[in-house]
Parts: structure tokens; C-alpha cells; sequence
């Protein structure tokens, strides 16, 4: 369970996290959304540890995030643009993560086969497309198994096949009973995956509840509906 009370963060004098309230169960799939700018990645970086709020707490699993990093062994990050040392090759990247972590990856072998990663094991990771960075970022997300996985724009890049194979993956990871979080500006993407929504504008938290609900309220019967409504209002 993720637990944030009055989340504030600043850069500068730029506002971007004023004072947000959020309680994330465990095994819930949710949806991320908002413009960009509304301080969507600021708000998942925190709770990852890779940004230090301002003011406020934040709870993972019953944890009180103060600086400690062991809470992190039960996540999986899939960033937007993986930033990987580029004279590295991508089975020397997973060797030298397996080695961070310390941890037995159970599902290396099996996510290498289902996004075809085999034929580029070898390979420089400056030499990578986008898509296949895109595919070893979801292997490193998921490969340890953890319990909470965080995907900020995870199909950017990838080709029909593999957004298909990597939307099916997170799937059975939500019916096996994981906490899934999704940033994500396609709509029709989250409708696949998620089951409920959290909707950020300038910093504030403007809806958070089922896509069911938002749905219902907004009068709409698209996602992509639901939110320009919300927008259009603010």
C-alpha cells in the first residue's frame, strides 16, 4: 500500500506537488493522467526515492520513507527514457543489476523470450533502438518479481507486437494481485490495464476513483472523453 499525506515539492519557484493526499491499496491497477507538467514522474519519483519532497510523508508498505532504500526491493521501475551506461552490453547490464539487487530473478529467462530480447543480448546498449531499450526496461522492471510495479509511458517506442506482448505481461501481473501504476497520455492503453484513476492538474490531485465512476459522472464513454471534461472545467 502507498500512503502519501501533504506531499509538497518545489523546484525553484515552480509549484510542481501542492500538498497531495493519496492511498493506493495493495493489488490495485491505477492510472496516472494529466497534462504535461502536472507533476505526474515528480510524484512516482518520490515515492521512488529519487526526488526528496519538500514537506510531507510517505508510507510504502508500512514503511516511512526517511531516506531508507530497502522498501525498494519489493519495486519494479520502468522509466520513460532509461538512462543505461551506453558502453554496456545488455546481458552485462542485467549481470550488473542482478549484482545491485542481490536478489534471484525469476523471471529473466521468460521475459528475454516473450519480448524477443535473445538476439540482442550481445549487443552495446548505445546501439539499441528505442523499442528494444524499451523492452530491456520492462525485463529490469519485472524480472525480480516485486509487488509493486511503477510504468511511466511503457509502450512509447515499442512496435504493435511487443506493446501487445508487454500490455499482456502487465495483465497477468495485476491478476496475480501486484500494484500496477501507469503514467500514460493514450488513453485506450489504460482502459486495457487499469481499473482506476487518479486525474493531476497543476500539482493537485482532481479526481482519484474507479474509471467505472469517472465514467458515469463525466457522461462520457471514453477515458479520453472523461479527462478533456475535467481539463475544459478546470
Amino acid at each position: 500500500m502507498i500512503e502519501i499525506n501533504d506531499l509538497k515539492k518545489s523546484f525553484g519557484n515552480l509549484e510542481v506537488l501542492k500538498g497531495m493526499n493519496l492511498a493506493i491499496p495493495k493489488g490495485q491497477a491505477t492510472g496516472i493522467v494529466g497534462p504535461n507538467g502536472a507533476g505526474k514522474t515528480t510524484l512516482i519519483k518520490t515515492i521512488l526515492g529519487l526526488v526528496k519532497p519538500d514537506s510531507g510523508t510517505i508510507r510504502v508498505n508500512d514503511i516511512t520513507l526517511n531516506g531508507n532504500w530497502q522498501y525498494r526491493r519489493d519495486i519494479g521501475y520502468m522509466p520513460q527514457v532509461a538512462r543505461y551506461p551506453e558502453n554496456m552490453k545488455v546481458f552485462e547490464l542485467l549481470e550488473f543489476i542482478k549484482g545491485l539487487r542481490k536478489q534471484e530473478a525469476l523471471f529473466e529467462d521468460e521475459l528475454i523470450e516473450q519480448f524477443n530480447l535473445g538476439p540482442e543480448l550481445e549487443k552495446f546498449l548505445r546501439t539499441l533502438s528505442g523499442g528494444n531499450r524499451q523492452k530491456v526496461g520492462a525485463t529490469l522492471a519485472m524480472m525480480f518479481n516485486p509487488g509493486l510495479l511503477f510504468f511511466d509511458e511503457p509502450t512509447a517506442g515499442l512496435d504493435p507486437k511487443a506493446s501487445q506482448k508487454f500490455k499482456q505481461r502487465v495483465k497477468n501481473e495485476k491478476e496475480n494481485g501486484k500494484t500496477v501504476i501507469i503514467t500514460s497520455h493514450i488513453m485506450s492503453e489504460l482502459e486495457q490495464l487499469v481499473d482506476y484513476v487518479i486525474f493531476i492538474l497543476d500539482g493537485n490531485i482532481r479526481y482519484y476513483g474507479s474509471m467505472k465512476n469517472l465514467l458515469t459522472e463525466s457522461n462520457e464513454e471514453r477515458l479520453e472523453g472523461a479527462i478533456a471534461s475535467m481539463m475544459d472545467v478546470a
